[in-house]
C-alpha cells in the first residue's frame, strides 16, 4: 500500500543506535533520549506481515500516549513528548527482559492452552469448568520472555524468572504491582466506553536513576484484546463468539489460511481490499477506546513528515 511507513532509516544529530522491533523503530539520541517511531507494520504470531496497514502506526501511538497520560498518576512512564502523530519521545531506559501479560478473561492463547487440557499457564493455575471468554475469578499474570525479531515470545513462570535471575525479586514485586494497577485503570477506562479489557501486556524499564517506569505502549489493539460489553453475557450464555476489538481477527484470518507462524508455513497474500478492512478495524478501535473521532494525518509523504517533525523537536532541546 502506498502512504504507509514500514521501514525507517533516519539519521538524527546525536544518534548512537537504531533498534528495529516488530512494529516500532527506536532511535537512541545521545544515550539520553529514545525517539520511537510507530510504523504501519502488522505482526501476528510473531511474524511481520509483508504489507503495512494504513494509519496503524498513528493509531497505536496516539492510543498509547493518551493512555500513558491517563495512568501517569498511578504508574510513572517513560514519555516526554509526541512531536508527530507516529512518534513518541521519552527517557532512555534499560528494558526488563519480560513482558508482563495480564488476563482478566480466558481468551486467545490462554483459551487455546485450556482447550488443549492445560490447567496451568506460566505456573498460575486456571480453575476447571471455564469456557472460552469466561472471566477468571481474579486477573492472572502470565509473563513472557521478550523475543528478538523473528523469534517467538515464550511463556515463563514467576519462579523461573526469579530462579534464572532475569528480574530481581524486589523489582519483580514492583512489576506485578504496576501491572495490576494499570490493568485495573485500563479496565475502568474501557468500561466507561462500553468495552471490556480482556487481556493486555505491559513492558517496563529502568531509568538511569534506577526508577522503574512503564515503557513502549499500553492498551492498544496490538497489545490488548477488547470485547464489547453490551451483549457479552448473552453471547456467553448462548455459546456465541464475543464481538471483539483486537488483532485476534487477523490471527483468525491467518489460521483460516493455514498460517500460525510455524516452520514451513507461508504467510498468505493480503490483498488491498483486506488491508483496508484491517485499517478500518483499527480506526474503529481507536474511536471506541478513546471516545474521539480519528483524524487521519497527512500521509502524502509520511517519511519526510516524520523526519521533519523529529528534527524540529530535537532542535528545541
Amino acid at each position: 500500500m502506498s502512504h504507509t511507513i514500514t521501514d525507517t532509516n533516519f539519521e538524527f544529530p546525536g544518534q548512537s543506535n537504531l533498534y528495529k522491533g516488530k512494529v516500532r523503530e527506536v532511535y537512541n539520541i545521545n544515550d539520553d533520549l529514545l525517539v520511537m517511531v510507530a510504523t504501519d507494520r502488522l505482526s501476528a504470531f510473531d511474524v511481520v506481515m509483508p504489507k503495512g496497514i494504513p494509519f496503524k502506526g498513528q493509531i497505536l501511538n496516539q492510543i498509547a500516549t493518551k493512555m500513558m497520560a491517563a495512568t501517569a498518576d498511578i504508574v510513572p512512564n517513560w514519555l516526554i513528548a509526541t512531536p508527530d502523530p507516529n512518534v513518541a519521545v521519552g527517557h532512555l531506559c534499560e528494558p526488563f527482559k519480560v513482558e508482563m501479560v495480564i488476563r482478566g478473561y480466558m481468551s486467545g492463547h490462554a483459551a487455546r492452552e485450556y482447550s488443549a487440557g492445560k490447567r496451568s499457564l506460566c505456573g498460575v493455575s486456571m480453575p476447571d469448568g471455564l469456557k472460552e471468554n469466561d472471566a477468571f475469578p481474579t486477573p492472572i499474570i502470565t509473563p513472557a520472555t521478550k523475543a528478538e525479531m523473528g523469534d517467538h515470545d515464550e511463556d515463563i513462570s514467576r519462579e523461573d524468572i526469579l530462579k534464572r535471575g532475569i528480574v530481581s525479586e524486589a523489582d519483580y514485586v514492583v512489576l506485578e504491582d504496576y501491572t495490576r494497577k494499570l490493568f485495573k485503570r485500563g479496565s475502568e477506562i474501557a468500561a466507561s466506553r462500553g468495552l471490556i479489557l480482556v487481556d493486555t501486556k505491559y513492558e517496563f524499564g529502568k531509568t538511569k536513576e534506577g526508577v522503574i517506569v512503564l515503557i513502549d505502549e499500553i492498551h492498544t489493539p496490538d497489545s490488548s484484546r477488547y470485547f464489547y460489553a453490551e451483549g457479552y453475557e448473552a453471547r456467553q450464555a448462548n455459546n456465541e463468539s464475543q464481538k471483539q476489538l483486537s488483532k485476534e481477527f487477523v490471527r483468525q484470518w491467518l489460521i483460516s489460511k493455514n498460517f500460525q507462524g510455524l516452520e514451513g508455513q507461508t504467510v498468505p497474500e493480503m490483498n488491498d481490499d483486506y488491508i483496508v478492512t484491517v485499517s478500518e478495524r483499527y480506526i474503529e478501535l481507536y474511536e471506541n477506546i478513546t471516545g474521539e473521532t480519528f483524524v487521519k494525518a497527512d500521509v502524502s509523504d509520511i517519511q519526510s513528515r516524520i523526519e521533519t517533525n523529529i528534527l524540529t523537536y530535537l532542535k528545541t532541546l
